[in-house]
């Protein structure tokens, strides 16, 4: 290589390298390909919207919280016996994960006619997510009854893990409980995990759902229930007379922050999935302006 021609490759190689250590978003950053979003962001839509969305935005993955208005996911027609394979086809020809199936299923009931209802719908659940090649179902805690003791309460929710986790053997799915609704405190998450013990199930953590009530630091929650965590979601919010007010990411109070710099120390692998609660709170801005601005936003947090 002649002097001059070798000079200019080194100048050259080097203002690459130094504006690649001055923008992250020049670097390739492996954890941009594990960016997802979850349907209750856009309840109206169907399934092409959704990959369309994903594929435009560089989302490499979606969870399912309802499909065109339909919340109870087995009934939708892409997944009936027909539909399914043209389904499955469409995400896979983008190049794109469905990751979760968000279920409605409570774990903490006693009664014995909606605890199993409440099973069932789960094995339900599962049963489609292998069908999908979908690693995860998410089922919920949820609430303290003032009927039971918390204590028995946590035993059926651990007790209701371990029956989901057995079903699932053999398959490719895990049972994800989510931090939500009243067992929202890290001491009684560890206390369910550890008791489950069971290799078929893990924890999403929503550190905002959690951190609203309890006022627990992300940094300590992640400290205590890390090695559980496989599913994460991310919301931002303002608090108005106590309540949250969601707004875009970046522009609320949510320790986010805190939360993803425990994730980056832990070297997290899965995914970081935005969930714009729009099913439930209509007033907060479309998914067109939403979904956008998480993808473009939440890279400088990685």
């Amino acid at each position: 290589m002649k002097l001059q021609t070798r000079r200019a490759f080194l100048e050259t190689s080097a203002g690459l390298m130094a504006l690649a250590a001055l923008n992250p978003l020049f670097k390739e950053n492996k954890k941009t390909e594990k960016l997802a979003f979850s349907t209750l962001g856009c309840p109206d839509w169907r399934l092409k919207q959704i990959v369309d969305c994903s594929v435009k935005n560089d989302y490499k993955g979606f969870e399912i919280r309802g499909l065109a208005g339909e919340m109870d996911l087995p009934k939708c027609p892409e997944f009936n016996k027909t539909n399914l394979p043209a389904s499955l086809r469409l995400i896979k020809d983008n190049d794109i994960k469905i990751i979760n199936l968000g279920s409605s299923v409570n774990l903490h009931f006693a009664q014995e006619d909606k605890r199993k209802s409440n099973l069932d719908d789960a094995k339900r659940f599962i049963d489609l997510a292998e069908q999908l090649e979908c690693p995860f179902v998410r089922v919920f805690p949820d609430d303290l009854p003032s009927d039971q003791t918390v204590e028995q309460t946590l035993d059926l929710i651990i007790s209701g893990l371990i029956t989901l986790g057995e079903y699932a053997k053999g398959s490719n799915v895990t049972i994800l409980l989510e931090s939500h609704g009243k067992v929202v405190y890290k001491d009684m998450l560890l206390k369910i995990m550890a008791g489950a013990n069971h290799p078929k199930v893990g924890l999403i953590w929503d550190f905002f759902n959690m951190w609203v009530v309890t006022k627990e630091s992300p940094k300590e929650v992640f400290d205590t229930l890390g090695k559980y965590i496989k599913h994460v979601h991310i919301k931002d919010a303002n608090l108005v007379d106590g309540k949250p007010a969601y707004c875009l990411i970046g522009q609320g109070v949510a320790p986010l922050r805190e939360a993803m710099d425990s994730l980056n120390r832990s070297n997290y692998k899965g995914y970081y999935s935005f969930e714009w609660e729009k099913k439930w709170h209509p007033e907060i801005q479309d998914p067109e302006i939403a979904f956008p601005h998480f993808a473009k936003e939440i890279i400088h947090y990685l």
